[in-house]
């Protein structure tokens, strides 16, 4: 079964993107993207060599409340303005004075209490954006006022000064996210298992259609030529992830759990890959957003927590490189609305788990709430800050190329190389 969809309609500017538009209308890419339902995912590699970080980045399309997922009970102002659809403090799990995680969250547990997850709070754009299309390409792109389309992975890709034909991969011909957009190579796919030229059963150069195309532009040194020398050897790398057991039948079946299940194996295939993207929709609650016993909310965060626990027991010995960070485009308002849900807002939390994580712990500068109808979660920690923590730290790649004109503050998260 494929996760359910919302039963009152969200607003017109994210219905208007179909569950395959949303994630196939915003980019051009250097990475591979597989589109399963409402998720999407996308890698990109940097050497077809294994590598020794990999970043996988769960965008959670929509705008998520961050205020239902990490909960501040201890601002009294949550609750007065939440009558209807707050979480009881006594429900919350690994509180500490100011939050809590909400209950259906139960299965990253283990990550948290291990010291492999943590929570940031109050996180954001440097200023409110509550457009889905233009905060998610600001968001994507983290270069405010550049002129240059190239988004933040795929400046990260640029750092390395390894080289690969898979790195841009495009599975299924869905277009890829604004953060790995740019100059980097494209190649498409349909899924991992059609990674091949049709008509090849195996993959044997001495035979079959391949055999023909080898005999027809070997010898080229044209750019096609050049291009389909390109295509071969992407083909060649991509091999042992092809060989890799799909272990799906250990995830949620849901859109996130599968998509979730097509980016370990691409990990455990181990040829390469640095940066994945993946794309979870439906988060766009701006009616019936539930309880904390039932509802839409309440089966997306099962959704969530569920499939990434069930992402990191399947990464095996590729678990220490991998590292995995959620962000959204931006949260939603203090108050609930009449319709039981949540009109867009402002600060929002991201999630940090796996390689090099700091966790069991809540991370950010607690704002306080307010209760007037317009309120937002304010930020206190620019997204940029996290992401540049992240990438200083697994990758050694520079912040001021990967993210130009901004000065990271400290969020303390994440240990160093």
């Amino acid at each position: 079964m494929t996760s359910p969809l919302p039963q009152q309609p969200c607003c017109p500017e994210f219905a208007r993107m179909s569950r395959r538009g949303l994630f196939s209308g915003a980019l051009a890419l250097a990475g591979a993207t597989t589109v399963v339902g409402s998720a999407a995912i996308t890698t990109s590699a940097a050497a077809s060599t294994p590598a020794d970080s990999v970043l996988v980045v769960l965008s959670l399309r929509g705008a998520a409340d961050g205020l239902s997922l990490v909960v501040p009970h201890a601002d009294p102002v949550y609750y007065s303005a939440r009558p209807r659809i707050a979480v009881p403090a006594d429900r919350l799990l690994v509180k500490d004075g100011m939050f809590g995680l909400h209950p259906q969250l139960a299965p990253l547990l283990p990550l948290w209490q291990s010291g492999r997850l943590a929570a940031v709070q109050a996180t954001g754009l440097a200023a409110p954006n509550r457009s889905h299309f233009s905060a998610m390409e600001e968001v994507e792109d983290a270069d405010p006022g550049s002129d240059i389309r190239t988004g933040w992975l795929n400046r990260l890709i640029g750092t390395d000064s390894g080289r690969s034909p898979l790195q841009g991969f495009n599975v299924s011909g869905g277009v890829v996210p604004t953060s790995l957009y740019g100059p980097e190579p494209v190649m498409s796919a349909g899924n991992v298992a059609s990674v091949r030229i049709p008509g090849d059963d195996k993959w044997d150069i001495t035979k079959g259609r391949r055999a023909s195309l080898h005999k027809l532009w070997d010898r080229n040194n044209t750019s096609l030529g050049t291009a389909m020398h390109a295509v071969f050897d992407a083909l060649d790398d991509f091999a042992p992830v092809i060989e890799t057991p799909d272990h799906a039948s250990t995830y949620p079946r849901t859109d996130l759990g599968r998509a979730l299940s097509e980016v370990a194996r691409v990990i455990r295939g181990n040829v390469g890959v640095e940066v994945i993207t993946v794309d979870q929709g439906d988060w766009d609650m701006h009616s019936d957003l539930g309880t904390s016993e039932r509802g839409w909310l309440y089966n997306n965060a099962a959704d969530l927590a569920k499939s990434l626990a069930a992402f990191f027991e399947d990464l095996g010995d590729q678990s220490s490189k991998v590292t995995l960070v959620t962000i959204s485009e931006f949260g939603r308002r203090v108050v609930e609305n009449a319709s039981m849900g949540l009109d867009h807002g402002y600060g929002n939390v991201m999630f940090l788990a796996g390689a090099g994580v700091k966790g069991g712990k809540y991370y950010g500068t607690w704002p306080g709430l307010t209760d007037d109808g317009d309120s937002d979660l304010l930020v206190t920690t620019d997204y940029r800050s996290v992401l540049a923590e992240v990438v200083s730290s697994r990758f050694g790649a520079s912040t001021a190329t990967v993210f130009p004109k901004f000065q990271p503050e400290t969020v303390g998260a994440m240990t160093s190389l």
